[in-house]
């Protein structure tokens, strides 16, 4: 099986996809509430330790971290903590699953599976909506939600926000089955 992680401080997603490239499971691990990336790399550790000893993952691809400024998204600081934390999430996969972690650049992942972008001042929505929206009609999922208890939405019941993570883990997953189903 293939384990697919869309690493961030705040919410990593998790999709686990089987040999023949079917979801098994879709998760997130909500890390915002933890102070430092030490507490952080403890609950991952041990979701991670969960995920390993109730699938047989034999392969594991991550999002490869932001390397450059996005505007008005990233600070150095943000882009440093970031690559830290991927850096822990590599070394706790390889010492959980005893597996080498691959790598995968977010534009590769989503060129691998033919999901075409575009600008949000054209599309009228985010880059991560619109994989999320390209997941959602792929896997015909339905998504955890939530009702809001406050505000002008009151009431409305909305997916909740860690599902885009979720969407983005499945990407790598299924990018990384492609890759390794089709050699270049």
């Amino acid at each position: 099986m293939i384990l697919g992680l869309d690493v961030s401080t705040s919410c990593t997603g998790i999709c686990v996809i089987s040999s023949t490239g079917e979801v098994v499971s879709m998760d997130w691990v909500t890390l915002a509430k933890e102070k430092n990336l030490v507490s952080k790399a403890e609950v991952l550790r041990k979701t991670l330790e969960s995920i390993r000893d109730t699938h047989e993952i034999t392969s594991i691809f991550i999002e490869e971290p932001m390397q450059r400024f996005s505007a008005g998204a990233s600070s150095a600081q943000t882009i440093t903590r970031l690559a830290s934390f991927n850096g822990i999430t590599q070394y706790l996969c390889f010492v959980i699953f005893e597996l080498y972690p691959e790598l995968l650049n977010v534009n590769n992942a989503r060129k691998l599976l033919g999901i075409k972008t575009i600008s949000r001042k054209k599309s009228g929505k985010s880059v991560k909506e619109q994989v999320f929206d390209w997941v959602t009609e792929n896997l015909d999922k339905k998504w955890p939600t939530k009702i809001l208890t406050s505000g002008p939405r009151k009431g409305m019941e909305v997916v909740i926000d860690e599902s885009l993570d979720m969407a983005d883990a499945y990407v790598i997953a299924k990018s990384g089955f492609v890759k390794l189903n089709n050699p270049i």
